[in-house]
């Protein structure tokens, strides 16, 4: 697994990756909310760790921030706090577990190894046959042969993936994939072509002039 710890207390955060980190395909320690993120967009973690009280941005803003690119992201809360509205918050943030400082990194240890038996077992997500896509390496496969995608494509695989009947609308694709970026059709149209020559035509299928659908196994049109 690939961690994401955000935590402002250099001290924890270098106790913590002394004593777990070596357990890991990665550990990567960011110190405040913002450069969370961008390690986040960076890394793809399969987990992220972190404290709520940060500077430049709190730990459930964060959250909040990178759910809406990685919704299926878990997020483990370090905290102090343990009154009733953090908690809350954590929650509504989409926190799977809550740890009260000062804890045992074993404790810590323990839970993410769990985690990530849960996580393999869900990763792997069959799409119309031959293909499949694998949520935690972000990787797309043909009869189990890896087809080779840019960053982007396979972004674009997972935000169908993770969409409402798996369906984006033209301008949606553009806001997630290119975010500031003024993107016109045409560009969109020329992207959009070369990620069904790399895969099928069948696979990602145009509704005419609105957006796009995933053919997932029995999903719409199976």
């Amino acid at each position: 697994m690939k961690v994401v710890l955000v935590e402002d207390e250099p001290r924890l955060a270098g106790l913590l990756k002394e004593a777990i980190g070596d357990y890991f395909e990665r550990f990567v320690v960011a110190y405040d909310g913002i450069e969370g993120v961008a390690k986040i967009r960076d890394v793809k973690p399969d987990v992220l760790i972190t404290d709520i009280t940060m500077p430049k941005m709190n730990g459930l803003e964060m959250t909040g921030v990178v759910k809406k690119e990685f919704p299926d992201l878990p997020v483990v809360i370090l905290s102090a706090y343990s009154d009733k509205e953090k908690l809350l918050g954590a929650i509504d943030a989409g926190v799977v577990k809550y740890f009260i400082k000062p804890f045992d990194p074993e404790e810590l240890l323990t839970y993410l190894c769990s985690l990530a038996k849960t996580l393999k077992k869900r990763s792997l997500i069959a799409l119309k046959e031959p293909f499949a896509y694998d949520l935690q390496s972000e990787q797309l496969f043909k009869n189990g042969i890896l087809i080779h995608l840019s960053q982007r494509e396979s972004r674009f695989i997972a935000q169908l993936l993770h969409s409402p009947n798996n369906y984006l609308s033209n301008e949606a694709i553009k806001e997630r994939l290119w975010e500031d970026e003024n993107v016109s059709d045409e560009r969109l149209r020329t992207f959009i072509r070369r990620v069904r020559k790399k895969s099928d035509k069948s696979l990602i299928e145009n509704i005419s002039g609105q957006g796009y659908v995933l053919r997932v196994k029995n999903g719409i049109g199976d």
